[in-house]
């Protein structure tokens, strides 16, 4: 027989025991709502004839894609950066709610003249050219992540849902990161839509794997051009890398060339500075609007994302008309203040006398008569 004060060990130890087997019941299904759809959202790999097409490329070797020059292809975390993170005083969140407009009808006006740019946070742009609808890098989702429950979440709503979208002719997609390519928004736009998906090589393996139909992915390497009704579209060079999980650069990136009868746009993905805008100008410009990244940048990675003064630098090269900024005020993926990207891009812009627009994400540019910049990203900042 136990005596009281051990029959109370005995029972303390076991409700301990219970406790503990509930917590830890508590933690994996707390693991698994957190990882649940993380392995589909991964995507696919490349196999069969769609690897052996990507090992004909010149951008391939040894397994992987590369950059034509040799570059660092993800950031390198170091003390100071992890200190930044944790300990940084940078505002990188806007203080109030970004304002989002709700895009009119376009206007009526000559197709054949016919060039909007629609922003809608982020990378994710519309462009209305001579009477098409093409849509680049469309994330729709709460989080740029594998998961729907962690990772980086969206500082503004979409300014319009999937559902209110016009009719689309092309779906364009630079490269294979989550705040790129959005497993939820694919297959909402697969539903709802019939235009086909433009990738780089490889990008098509995530796309089998979401359920789009094989006839709907057009796969192109770099130089390469595919023809939809009036415009051509091209697959142009980049510096950046891929990977949606632990394995890098088995998809290739890009940027891309949009180009109808006598309206063309250029679209930079995501890229470090480097010689081959002034190559994409003279083969293929001059532009009437790039669409340019100038945010995420950081000192541990600067060969992969430009500078705001790069981007200006970039738009230069390519003979572009007017500079629209993207990669911006969306989501929080480095370290600088949420609204430095534009700042210093306004600046330099005025400097080198660029002419830009930085619209409201929902605002619709007008190609040849842009709204002046108001500096509205300030009165939230």
């Amino acid at each position: 027989m136990r005596t009281p004060k051990e029959q109370t060990r005995v029972t303390g130890r076991r409700i301990g025991g219970s406790v503990a087997g509930v917590v830890a019941l508590a933690g994996l299904a707390g693991l698994a709502w957190a990882t649940r759809g993380v392995p589909a959202a991964l995507g696919g790999r490349l196999a069969g004839a769609r690897a052996e097409r990507a090992a004909r490329s010149p951008q391939f070797r040894d397994g992987t894609f590369h950059n034509r020059a040799s570059s660092r292809t993800a950031p390198t975390p170091d003390s100071n950066l992890f200190r930044e993170m944790i300990f940084g005083k940078q505002q990188r969140r806007p203080t109030g709610a970004v304002p989002l407009v709700r895009p009119a009808p376009a206007p009526d006006v000559d197709r054949a003249r016919e060039l909007n740019l629609v922003w809608y946070g982020h990378a994710s742009t519309l462009i209305e050219i001579e009477g098409r609808r093409v849509l680049l890098d469309p994330v729709w989702s709460d989080r740029c992540s594998p998961s729907d429950a962690v990772g980086p979440r969206r500082l503004h709503e979409p300014p319009v849902r999937l559902d209110e979208l016009p009719q689309l002719d092309a779906i364009l997609i630079s490269h294979d990161h989550y705040d790129h390519l959005d497993m939820a928004t694919v297959r909402e736009l697969t539903a709802r839509q019939s235009a086909p998906f433009l990738v780089p090589l490889g990008v098509g393996a995530h796309l089998d794997r979401w359920g789009v139909p094989p006839h709907r992915v057009i796969e192109l390497d770099w130089s390469q051009t595919h023809r939809i009704a009036d415009l051509e579209i091209t697959c142009t060079a980049a510096q950046h890398f891929s990977g949606r999980g632990l394995r890098r650069n088995g998809t290739l990136w890009s940027s891309w060339v949009v180009a109808g009868r006598q309206r063309k746009v250029y679209y930079t993905g995501d890229s470090g500075y480097f010689d081959g805008y002034a190559e994409i100008g003279a083969a293929y410009g001059p532009f009437d609007a790039t669409l340019v990244q100038i945010g995420a940048y950081d000192r541990a990675w600067p060969g992969i994302h430009m500078f705001p003064e790069e981007g200006v630098a970039a738009h230069l090269d390519l003979r572009g008309g007017l500079f629209v900024p993207v990669h911006w005020a969306t989501f929080n993926l480095a370290m600088h203040d949420w609204s430095e990207p534009v700042n210093r891009l306004w600046a330099e812009a005025k400097a080198r006398d660029v002419r830009l627009a930085v619209p409201r994400p929902g605002e619709r540019v007008v190609v040849d008569d842009p709204p002046p910049v108001d500096g509205w990203w300030q009165a939230v900042a």
